[in-house]
């Protein structure tokens, strides 16, 4: 089996993903995302910082990567292996993780990105929409009754895989779910900390500490 078709994929993928949207909307208002709110380059801060339009808009944006790396990205390695071309969803997985990773440690701003959550929903999008559904109804649910939206994202990763195995997905995308949960946990370790100190920001409440990604 040649491996053309995933490098291509991979890196395709990647500089996909790494397109940092919420520092170049920024950058548009004359504003360093870094330097202000959270610091993070993600839509939450962006909406924090630049306002409801400028949010909405890097959230989509960054969506876009990843179902873009799917489609377009996996695509692309597929038609470059016919020789022993593996299954479509591979290449779509390599481009799909691969775009999440350069979101989260793009090249562009010296490795440091956002936590991913946009881009990989995304991805799921494009590999396992029910999953994807069923982890949104979570996100929805806890953001309602608690306005973090750390811990909606926390607990919205962690029943993915769960969703995606009663699903019945392929035992790849059950494993790659799991990759995705703990990817995203592992990013969100400051906002755990926080959420334990009882320092982390509230959407449309005070808070004590300011400086939540």
């Amino acid at each position: 089996m040649g491996y053309i078709g995933y490098i291509a994929a991979a890196l395709c993928g990647y500089f996909l993903g790494s397109i940092p949207t919420g520092y170049l909307v920024g950058r548009l208002k004359g504003i360093d995302i870094r330097a202000v709110g959270s610091g993070n380059i993600g839509a939450t801060n962006v909406f924090r910082t630049l306002g409801k339009t400028a949010g909405l808009f890097v959230m989509l944006a960054d969506a876009a990567k990843g179902l873009a790396a799917c489609w377009g990205a996996g695509r692309l390695g597929a038609s470059l292996d016919q020789a022993a071309p593996a299954s479509l969803e591979i290449y779509m997985i390599v481009g799909g993780v691969a775009a999440i990773l350069g979101h989260n440690y793009t090249c562009w701003l010296r490795f440091k990105g956002g936590k991913g959550i946009a881009t990989s929903a995304g991805v799921l999008l494009a590999l396992f929409p029910k999953a994807l559904a069923a982890a949104f109804v979570v996100w929805l649910l806890v953001f309602a009754l608690s306005r973090y939206v750390s811990l909606a994202s926390i607990c919205a990763a962690l029943v993915l895989p769960v969703a995606a195995w009663a699903f019945r997905a392929s035992p790849t995308l059950v494993g790659v779910a799991v990759g995705l949960s703990a990817l995203a946990i592992f990013k969100h370790r400051a906002n755990i900390q926080r959420l334990r100190a009882g320092t982390e920001h509230r959407i449309g409440r005070a808070a004590a500490d300011k400086t939540t990604p």
